[in-house]
């Protein structure tokens, strides 16, 4: 986990970023439950887009829960076939 930290420190840097609103878990979560529920490649796009309606103003709890419900009412696949 160290060099996450590291790495999202120095992008944060990079970009002119304040690492301080970022919450590391959430967007990992945001990543995995959509990676698990949709599929791998739609996490990282997903990431993006939530990250897009964050930085024109909605709140990254809000832009969580709407991305839940989303990913709640998905259907799932059925990795046994």
């Amino acid at each position: 986990m160290d060099d996450v930290r590291e790495w999202t420190s120095a992008l944060c840097s990079d970009l002119d970023l304040d690492p301080g609103e970022l919450d590391p878990g959430l967007v990992l979560a945001m990543a995995r439950d959509v990676g698990r529920v949709v599929a791998k490649p739609a996490a990282p796009l997903t990431v993006y887009l939530v990250g897009m309606a964050v930085a024109r103003g909605l709140p990254p709890a809000e832009a969580a829960r709407r991305l839940g419900e989303l990913t709640q009412r998905w259907p799932r696949i059925d990795w046994r076939d």
